[in-house]
């Protein structure tokens, strides 16, 4: 990994805690800082980040939250040699309802799969709003131009998008260290929740979550709530495109291969293996968690005890559990039946000379920790759920012997990672049983073998990698992020249009060549539009092809040489040609339709009924009635389950819903116009439902672009409406130059 300057002038991270304790002292308090990876990842930017005027490393900033005790304490205790801290204080009332509700009874639960435990109250999502724009408050006063903004986790999902609206130009990133979920768990959230938590995070340049199926489970949410655009690795917004990515959060993992040798940490192993009689030793170390999976781990072992007996009185299982939430009911039971069980496994199994399990609910000083890490011959990393998992990364980078086995649940983002892990499913207590088997039997140089391969990995894919990764990603986004938001690959696009002999353009007009607008009649391509369809037509056959009538087309695109289709392919108008009726069927049905839109007329003020020669719509853009599109689908409701003379198409568009007859479509439309030559090129643009029939019957070597959000038939996608410009604007260039 290389280290290079950044253009960014200062790095402030945002998170909920401060990684600094304010300690009382004889002249008053002095800010020390706390151990960890995050601060150890954030340290190794500081060199990146430039130097301050006086010539010394810019300091980094960290907004986090801070008991009220020290509301009143001096600013300057906040800061050290490397670090300013800015506390957060947070009304006590709101500060419960946010954390211990909205965060840790609402969204821990439910984004660990565990909605049977989750809370839905209103007044916590009120006070989770309300936390959010209290660390808005503390930026507001502290943001300058030229920083990075670095906000952390599921407390603050809120908070990116109101940087963003307060400054517009900022840099700003966001790391969700907890696992996303799939959108089925995102649904049980009320409408509106979900909506704002999803906008919140959007506010952020770059977004990065542990593993790649985090970051499919986020877009297929925003896809779903928010109906954005998804170009690549870009979520596409009105006015810019943000970056999703994955950036699997990693140790430093020089500290543990090198503290495994130190001399405290052997002197504590031997000890911890002279007291625990020379056993081969299983351990684990938890947070007293739900999410843990310490029941079906016990379990496991159990169940290896009863079917292996022949391990009795020579194996312990070391089991630490980390005080946690522990004031809490669910963990206060959890922890009851934790106790209850080893208790009952150490009954049934024990002797006075050993203990199956070695109990202890207690945290570990780092000596100790590292003492089990380099003690233990098999580490049972088993969590139900587990956004990443650091203790088995830390395991491995303690392994300096290439010794030991670890044994991880498939169901930690870890495990993505560490495929050299004996990977287990955690419900599944046969297989912990069996995989604690093979660990303790696993031959030696298997093991090293396996350690050798993960040991390289995290020392290539460490926390300053980590860290390093995502800072870089604002660069590489910045670079790599063209005029054209779209996955068409474009040199090779051009290229075909430029070779090609026979050119067929099919272009939807609302939406494609002309903007969504309010108001129908105003929709317009722009002059410079006009001027580049003009251009492409000297060379190619451009279809104009949409569901407006015929008048429109005609007074649009007079004097510009190009094919019109109206009405869904109901009128086509050849070059200097009168117009042709395709679709010669009756209207005896209108009435009967016309009736059926016009209470919805009455019950939704700003929407209107637009009779065509071939079809009749009810357009409601401009109605601002809060259950429009429930409104709208009763009417296709209806319409579908009326009966009529003849075939009827209903269809369900952009803020419309149009009845046309059937005969004809965008697609049988399009298909009768390939076939009239030897096409060697054709290119499909359109927004719509309707374009999904022109899309389907082209030839599947034929680039069909689908512009916006939603699923498609098509091959490609444009972003937005100006991206069409552009590229027929590059279209257009290439013919220029066209001998």
């Amino acid at each position: 990994m290389t280290t290079s300057k950044t253009p960014f002038k200062r790095l402030i991270i945002v998170s909920y805690r401060l990684p600094f304790t304010v300690r009382e002292k004889q002249e008053g308090y002095e800010l020390v800082q706390n151990s960890g990876g995050l601060v150890s990842a954030v340290l190794s930017m500081a060199g990146q980040m430039g130097q301050s005027s006086d010539g010394l490393p810019t300091k980094i900033h960290w907004v986090g939250h801070a008991d009220s005790a020290f509301q009143d304490v001096d600013a300057s205790v906040f800061e050290n040699e490397t670090f300013v801290a800015h506390p957060v204080f947070i009304d006590e009332t709101v500060h419960t309802g946010f954390y211990y509700g909205f965060s840790n009874d609402l969204v821990w639960p439910l984004f660990h799969y565990f909605p049977s435990y989750a809370s839905f109250r209103e007044s916590d999502f009120e006070h989770y709003q309300q936390a959010n724009t209290c660390f808005m408050d503390v930026l507001n006063n502290l943001i300058e131009p030229g920083d990075l903004i670095w906000i952390h986790d599921f407390q603050l999902m809120l908070l990116p998008d109101k940087v963003r609206q307060a400054i517009p130009d900022a840099s700003i990133g966001y790391f969700f260290h907890i696992p996303f979920p799939t959108y089925e768990i995102i649904k049980l959230l009320p409408r509106a929740w979900r909506q704002e938590l999803l906008r919140g995070v959007l506010g952020a340049d770059v977004v990065g979550f542990h593993t790649a199926d985090y970051v499919q489970h986020f877009m297929q949410s925003v896809a779903e709530v928010l109906e954005l655009p998804i170009i690549g690795q870009r979520i596409v917004l009105a006015d810019r495109s943000l970056l999703v990515k994955e950036f699997p959060i990693s140790i430093d993992f020089n500290k543990f291969d090198q503290s495994s040798q130190d001399d405290d940490v052997i002197q504590t192993r031997l000890r911890d293996q002279a007291m625990l009689r020379h056993n081969r030793l299983i351990f684990s170390v938890d947070r007293l968690d739900y999410t843990k999976g310490i029941m079906y781990r016990l379990r496991g072992f159990e169940r290896f005890l009863v079917q292996h007996p022949e391990w009795h009185d020579q194996v312990t299982f070391v089991m630490t559990v980390v005080p946690s939430r522990d004031k809490i009911g669910q963990y206060q039971e959890l922890k009851r039946e934790i106790e209850e069980t080893v208790g009952r496994i150490n009954g049934l199994f024990g002797t006075i000379g050993w203990r199956p399990i070695v109990y202890m609910y207690s945290s570990l000083s780092f000596t100790e920790l590292m003492a089990l890490y380099t003690a233990c011959d098999v580490a049972l990393i088993t969590p139900l759920r587990d956004g990443m998992n650091l203790v088995c990364k830390e395991f491995i980078a303690s392994r300096h012997d290439h010794r030991g086995v670890l044994i991880l649940s498939e169901l930690a983002g870890a495990a993505q990672e560490l495929r050299e892990a004996i990977i287990i499913n955690p419900t599944d207590t046969q297989e912990v049983a069996d995989a604690i088997q093979q660990g303790l039997t696993m031959p030696e140089a298997e093991q090293e073998q396996r350690l050798i391969i993960m040991r390289k990995h995290l020392q290539n894919n460490n926390v300053f990698r980590w860290s390093h990764d995502f800072l870089s990603a604002f660069q590489s986004a910045r670079e790599s992020e063209s005029e054209l938001e779209t996955d068409l690959p474009i040199a090779s696009f051009v290229s075909s249009f430029e070779q090609a002999q026979q050119r067929l353009l099919l272009f939807d007009f609302d939406g494609t060549l002309a903007p969504i607008v309010n108001d129908p009649a105003l929709a317009c391509p722009s002059d410079a539009l006009k001027k580049t369809i003009q251009r492409l037509a000297e060379t190619s056959d451009v279809v104009v092809i949409s569901g407006r009538n015929r008048a429109f087309l005609e007074k649009t695109f007079a004097g510009i040489p190009v094919y019109l289709v109206a009405e869904h392919g109901a009128f086509l108008q050849k070059p200097d040609q009168p117009w042709e009726r395709l679709d010669l069927s009756s209207d005896d049905w209108v009435a009967s339709v016309r009736a059926m839109m016009a209470p919805y007329v009455e019950r939704a003020p700003g929407s209107f009924i637009e009779e065509k020669e071939t079809s009749i719509a009810w357009h409601y853009r401009k109605s601002e009635l809060d259950d429009i599109e429930n409104q709208a689908v009763d009417l296709v409701t209806q319409l579908r389950s009326a009966s009529y003379s003849i075939p009827l198409t209903i269809i369900q568009g952009s803020k419309v819903v149009e009845v046309k007859t059937a005969q004809h479509s965008k697609g049988t439309v399009a298909n009768a116009i390939f076939e009239q030559k030897p096409y060697d090129f054709i290119v499909s643009i359109g927004d719509d439902t309707t374009d999904e029939d022109m899309f389907r019957q082209l030839p599947n070597w034929a680039y069909t672009v689908k512009v916006g959000a939603g699923i498609s038939f098509a091959r490609y996608r444009l972003a937005r409406q100006r991206d069409v410009e552009m590229l027929l604007e590059r279209m257009s260039e290439v013919v220029v130059e066209m001998p």
